[in-house]
């Protein structure tokens, strides 16, 4: 089936996939999508800007790896000796992504959040890539619709939104748009399946289903916080033994990274500026431009 290549990911022929993933900029979702779909036995082309970049990577990888086998095949250190020298077979790198794009069947685009950047590469990859290659974004806050008016394919075009940690996290929303055909969106959902996720589908509305909820709602405790109700700590530890949440809001703004959050509110404070659930935060501002951007900082 598909090649694939991610951040772009390119899958050729949907069930046994080759993988072509290209990273402008190293994104840990990027990494973590990459190294599942060569577990799941799809042949994979990491792409990126430099053969550094690629070392690294691949390095990261294999590392990845090995902490899943230790746990995976705890009492069964050959097969996890096996199961990574099988995944790593999957893989080979390139830092040309139009060179490896004419052969597949699915890129799976996975770079830096920015419409412009996003669009300027898949109107390039689009002009290169097979009729029948469908394109996917992985964004979490951009809408589907405008990627795809970049190229000549609308209706080979959607959405597949991983969630961190790849490797643990089963979900994958796949983001059917109005153009989008049938046949499209059932080969992402088939495509998601194989890789061993669950999908759900969901309209090219801004945060699709997790990030439309989860965001706000991550916002709605900074503003509770600004205003002196109570105090981030406590908040955290409310939303956990009175909600059940395994992780804070501060905490999860944390480990989501408060740029990443700021950009998805000003993308969607931008298409509905009258909206009070994607109102700014100025703290949250304050802490990006002092280069606070979470993981302890």
């Amino acid at each position: 089936y598909p090649l694939i290549l991610f951040c772009l990911i390119l899958v050729s022929r949907l069930p046994q996939h080759k993988l072509v993933q290209l990273f402008y900029d190293l994104d840990i979702k990027s990494f973590f999508n990459f190294q599942v779909a060569a577990a799941s036995g799809h042949a994979v082309v990491l792409v990126d800007q430099s053969e550094e970049i690629l070392k690294k990577s691949t390095k990261g990888i294999e590392e990845s790896l090995k902490r899943v086998t230790k746990k995976k095949f705890a009492d069964k250190p050959e097969a996890g000796t096996e199961f990574i020298e099988k995944t790593l077979k999957n893989l080979t790198t390139s830092t040309d992504a139009v060179a490896v794009v004419h052969s597949t069947d699915l890129v799976i685009e996975a770079i830096v959040e920015n419409q412009e950047i996003k669009s300027e590469l898949f109107k390039t990859l689009d002009k290169f890539a097979p009729e029948h290659t469908i394109f996917a974004s992985n964004t979490s806050s951009l809408h589907i619709t405008q990627l795809a008016n970049s190229t000549t394919r609308q209706d080979r075009f959607g959405g597949l939104h991983f969630f961190n940690p790849v490797p643990m996290m089963k979900l994958v929303e796949v983001i059917k748009t109005p153009m989008t055909s049938q046949k499209t969106f059932e080969s992402l959902v088939d495509f998601s399946k194989a890789v061993g996720k669950s999908p759900v589908s969901c309209k090219d509305t801004p945060g699709f289903i997790v990030n439309r909820l989860l965001v706000p709602y991550m916002l709605e405790a900074v503003r509770l916080f600004e205003r002196g109700d109570a105090s981030k700590e406590d908040i955290d530890v409310a939303m956990k033994l009175g909600a059940g949440y395994p992780m804070g809001p501060f905490e999860l703004l944390d480990y989501v990274g408060l740029d990443t959050s700021k950009y998805i509110i000003d993308g969607w404070h931008s298409l509905e500026p009258n909206n009070p659930l994607f109102a700014p935060s100025p703290l949250l501002n304050k802490l990006v431009e002092e280069k606070k951007l979470g993981a302890g900082q």
